[in-house]
C-alpha cells in the first residue's frame, strides 16, 4: 500500500455562508441550535472529505459552545479546519460567526467534530497525516490529541 501524502490545514479549510431565514429560527427569531448543528456537520464533512479524499461519517461532536444568538436576516459564516488526525479519524474545528452588514464578525459558536474516513465498503481507512505550520496549529493538535485520548477512554468505559 502506498504511503499517504501529508496535507496542510489550508488544503482543506472550508468556509460556508448562510443568511438566516424565518424557517431557520424559533419563535423569538433566533437561529435554532439544531439548524446550526446541521450546518456545522456539513462544513466538517466537507473539510474531512477534502483532507482524506474519502467519504466520511460523523462520529462525535465535542465542545459545542453557543456563545451568542443569531437572528433572522443575519449573515452566518462557518469556517472549518482540521485540527487533529488519528489513524482513520479527522477532528475538525468549526467556528461560526454572525456577520453584520459592514462585515464585522462576532463569534457565536465553536465546535469540534470528529469524522471517520470510509472505503467503498464503509470500513474505516487511514487518513493523511497533517502538516503543522505554526504554533496555533501545534496547540490545536495537542488539544485535539487530548480530546482523542479522552474519547477513546470514554468508549472503553462504556463498552
Amino acid at each position: 500500500m502506498s504511503k499517504l501524502k501529508q496535507k496542510r490545514v489550508s488544503d482543506s479549510k472550508t468556509e460556508q455562508v448562510q443568511i438566516i431565514m424565518s424557517g431557520d429560527t424559533n419563535g423569538y427569531g433566533r437561529l435554532f441550535g439544531g439548524r446550526l448543528v446541521e450546518w456545522i456537520d456539513i462544513v466538517a464533512a466537507v473539510v474531512a472529505r477534502r483532507h482524506s479524499g474519502r467519504e466520511v461519517v460523523t462520529v462525535s461532536i465535542d465542545n459545542l459552545n453557543f456563545k451568542a444568538p443569531a437572528y433572522v436576516n443575519d449573515t452566518v459564516v462557518l469556517i472549518g479546519r482540521v485540527t487533529y488526525v488519528g489513524s482513520t479519524s479527522i477532528e475538525v474545528r468549526v467556528d461560526t460567526f454572525a456577520e453584520n452588514i459592514s462585515g464585522q464578525r462576532n463569534i457565536i459558536n465553536k465546535a469540534y467534530v470528529v469524522m471517520v474516513a470510509l472505503d467503498g465498503n464503509q470500513n474505516p481507512v487511514p487518513v493523511p497525516p497533517l502538516i503543522l505550520e505554526n504554533e496555533e496549529q501545534r496547540e490545536e493538535w495537542e488539544s485535539g490529541k487530548k480530546r482523542h485520548e479522552l474519547n477513546k477512554q470514554r468508549r472503553s468505559e462504556n463498552s
